[in-house]
């Protein structure tokens, strides 16, 4: 799962990337336009020496040419600045060049020289174009192995015999140019990425330090057994607002459970003694012997009524008793085996008319466990009465008992019609009950609260319980207690996850 802290972190390298190259392209851009002008103002000022030169000497000298072996061919013989004149340029650094008005070439200087000759023509070919008055660019020479920065002036007023003169410089002469640069850049970029993450990812990992404890404080309040406590507020910042935040509501559940299990458990309790006169008035009609046939009917439909509302009443009491942490927890050492042979035998009796058969299957020694008799007892019949429940004829509800080092098994496994995938996660809910039609010959489904009593029982001592269940393969509810003391009595929201 992709953290806050890990986005926040990456978020913070690309923003930086993105920065940084933008930064970079900028001075790279910057850097090249200011070698270029470097460049060109230092070739604008040879070539205004250089024209200067020219001029001067033609008005002293009236001429500036003489006939010699031609530089593009040494078997012919062509014009060519005077070697009076030439040894003037022969000093210049750069290539120069100085053409005819045909463009032919009259003077190359040694730089210039020293290219291969193709390169040369590449540069006489560049004036044999001369401007009005001048041009500059830049050009590959030799292939484009050898990037110029050139300037093409025209001479007008230095004899008949010239034309143009060409000042080019490499531009990789130019120190820290663009680019050593560009490589500078591209070697420094990783290792400021890399130091700009590991920064920004401790950074993000520092400040969300409150948020974790907030969210470990929040998953601990919100398992239900802790309503009542509330989160550590420190500073101002927005953590300290939503630490404040969460407390407010926090304790408005608090309130609004607190109100919801005193209103069950005041019901419950006022509900049982009108239930307790009504049944025993319509046990007393059954038995009384004046009673017409036509009304025991009605009388055995209504004592059924009773029944089912008293064993509501009696399982809401309980856990309202349980979420306000009244249901303590009657603890002592108890041979499991003979919990598990009272379930047995109450399950065998209700398998009986249905033809099921319950079986057992413990250990041979005592296993003994300190627990609430009745609660585990409960928590059983709970099991067993839905295994029967949901079994069909001729099928088999199993109970069985084990032992591992530190905690023992109870489990209950029948060869009923199953749970649906989709109610697997429901079965211990309030209230939650099965499909009546996919009840044994649509028996009634109960009053949805034995399972979530059953979890309870099973969480209040400290252990759990798990459902495995395949349609049409049977369910196996599996409860693990642990074998040290039993939990202390459950707090007031001990069953808010399981029970709420």
């Amino acid at each position: 799962m992709t953290t806050i802290r890990r986005q926040l972190a990456t978020w913070y390298v690309l923003a930086l990337a993105a920065t940084l190259v933008a930064f970079g392209s900028i001075l790279y851009l910057d850097r090249r336009q200011s070698a270029l002008r470097e460049i060109d103002e230092r070739l604008a000022l040879e070539a205004n020496f250089s024209v200067r030169w020219l001029r001067e000497s033609y008005r002293v000298l009236g001429t500036l040419t003489s006939a010699s072996p031609g530089l593009a061919s040494p078997a012919d013989s062509v014009l060519s600045i005077d070697p009076t004149i030439s040894a003037y340029f022969e000093g210049t650094r750069n290539y120069l060049l100085i053409t005819d008005q045909s463009g032919n070439l009259l003077f190359a200087s040694e730089e210039s020289r020293a290219l291969r000759f193709s390169a040369l023509q590449e540069l006489q070919q560049l004036t044999a174009a001369a401007p009005t008055t001048e041009r500059r660019g830049s050009f590959g020479v030799d292939g484009g192995r050898i990037p110029v920065r050139y300037l093409i002036r025209r001479v007008d007023d230095a004899g008949p015999g010239i034309g143009a003169i060409l000042v080019a410089a490499s531009t990789t002469t130019v120190h820290f140019g663009p680019p050593a640069l560009l490589r500078s850049m591209l070697l420094t970029l990783p290792l400021i990425l890399l130091i700009s993450l590991l920064m920004g990812y401790w950074l993000a990992g520092k400040r969300f330090e409150p948020l974790i404890r907030i969210i470990d404080e929040v998953e601990a309040i919100s398992d239900g057994r802790s309503l009542h406590r509330r989160l550590a507020v420190s500073g101002s910042d927005e953590m300290a607002r939503l630490a404040i935040t969460l407390n407010r509501m926090i304790a408005r559940l608090e309130r609004s459970f607190s109100s919801l299990y005193r209103f069950t458990a005041d019901a419950s309790h006022e509900l049982k003694t009108p239930i307790m006169v009504l049944r025993a008035g319509v046990e007393r009609g059954l038995t009384h012997p004046q009673t017409p046939p036509e009304v025991m009917q009605s009388l055995d439909e209504a004592l059924e009524g009773v029944n089912w509302m008293t064993e509501l009443v009696e399982n809401l009491l309980t856990l309202a008793r349980a979420d306000e942490g009244r249901a303590p927890l009657a603890v002592e050492p108890v041979d499991l085996r003979e919990i598990l042979a009272e379930a047995a035998e109450t399950g065998g009796m209700l398998a009986e008319a249905a033809g099921i058969m319950v079986t057992t299957d413990s250990p041979e020694h005592p296993v003994v466990v300190a627990v609430d008799r009745t609660r585990i007892r409960q928590a059983l019949l709970n099991l067993v009465t839905n295994a029967v429940k949901y079994t069909p004829a001729g099928g088999r509800v199993m109970l069985g008992l084990a032992e591992r080092e530190d905690e023992v098994i109870l489990e209950v496994r029948d060869t009923g019609i199953g749970i649906a995938p989709g109610d697997v996660p429901h079965v211990f809910d309030r209230f939650w009950r099965a499909d009546p039609a996919r009840t044994r010959m649509g028996e009634s489904a109960g009053t949805g609260l034995g399972l979530a009593i059953t979890k309870w029982v099973a969480e209040a001592h400290g252990g759990t319980i798990t459902v495995q269940s395949r349609p049409g393969r049977g369910t196996i509810f599996t409860v693990t207690l642990p074998r040290g003391s039993a939990a202390a009595p459950v707090s007031r929201h001990a069953a808010d996850s399981t029970l709420g």
